[in-house]
């Protein structure tokens, strides 16, 4: 009996690591972009529509210029809910990933 309880939650645990998967926001459709947290209807169909009018978003930047509503800062949090652009993924520390160099006072 122990056994099978140690197994079971060693499948949950090994399961839940696996259920964040990436979106990739160029590629999806508005059921995959309502999956995020955050992004509701009304921002994935604007998403939605701005891809098709302007084409492939090239980085988080431009989704960001193109898309009423995606900030830097909520850009962050979609990131860290699997959302990505071009394959590339957003951290807080800066823009597209790229460490910010901040000065020492």
């Amino acid at each position: 009996m122990f056994k099978k309880f140690i197994l079971a939650v060693t499948t949950f645990i090994v399961a839940s690591g696996f259920a964040i998967a990436s979106v990739e926001v160029n590629k999806t459709d508005q059921a995959g972009l309502d999956g995020i947290r955050g992004i509701g209807p009304s921002l994935s169909k604007a998403i939605l529509e701005e891809r098709s009018k302007g084409g492939e978003f090239k980085d988080w930047a431009d989704l960001e210029k193109r898309v009423k509503g995606i900030s830097d800062k909520n850009s962050v949090k979609f990131a860290k809910e699997g959302l990505v652009v071009n394959g590339q993924s957003k951290t807080d520390s800066g823009r597209d990933g790229a460490p910010v160099k901040r000065s020492k006072d």
